[in-house]
């Protein structure tokens, strides 16, 4: 069970600087675990903290949110757990039991990580509940209902529709 970095679709740290949205890539190995993550996302943490997203091989992905010392999660797909370290990182985290052969690819953690950002726990289970899109997509989304779609589509190579 380990992820190398071509793996890894994309790792980026989103935060707020002087009332705009900037975007940053997070290198190998801060995005390995969430921990790492959350230090790393702590170096760059805006006014309002920072939130990392990172994708796996058009998998799952994980959202961590840091805002001072604390850090909130939200992975899209408790399965993944078997099979990615990242994923496994999220899970010990949130303190959950590894997924058993029968759970169904559902999201665990804090799905109202985003609420006071214009992205409320309801409209975020909405979203992971489309099963027509990947990863990159739900977080596109995500990043257009925060006021960065744009800019998070252009990183990622993302083609607007």
């Amino acid at each position: 069970m380990s992820e190398q970095a071509g793996e890894v679709d994309f790792a980026l740290a989103a935060f707020v600087e002087d009332g705009v949205w900037e975007l940053q890539d997070i290198a190998s190995p801060a995005f390995e675990s969430v921990e790492s993550l959350a230090h790393a996302l702590r170096q760059v943490s805006g006014e309002s903290g920072a939130v990392g997203m990172v994708a796996v091989d058009e998998d799952f992905f994980v959202l961590v949110r840091v805002a001072g010392s604390t850090t909130r999660v939200l992975l899209s797909d408790v399965t993944a757990a078997d099979e990615w370290e990242l994923a496994k990182s999220a899970i010990d985290f949130l303190h959950l039991p590894p997924p058993e052969d029968d759970d169904v690819e559902e999201p665990a953690g804090d799905l109202g990580l985003l609420g006071d950002l214009g992205l409320n726990a309801i409209e975020m289970a909405a979203l992971l509940d489309d099963v027509e899109l990947y990863p990159d997509e739900m977080l596109s989304e995500v990043a257009r209902r925060l006021g960065f779609g744009e800019l998070f589509d252009d990183a990622v190579g993302l083609t607007s529709a």
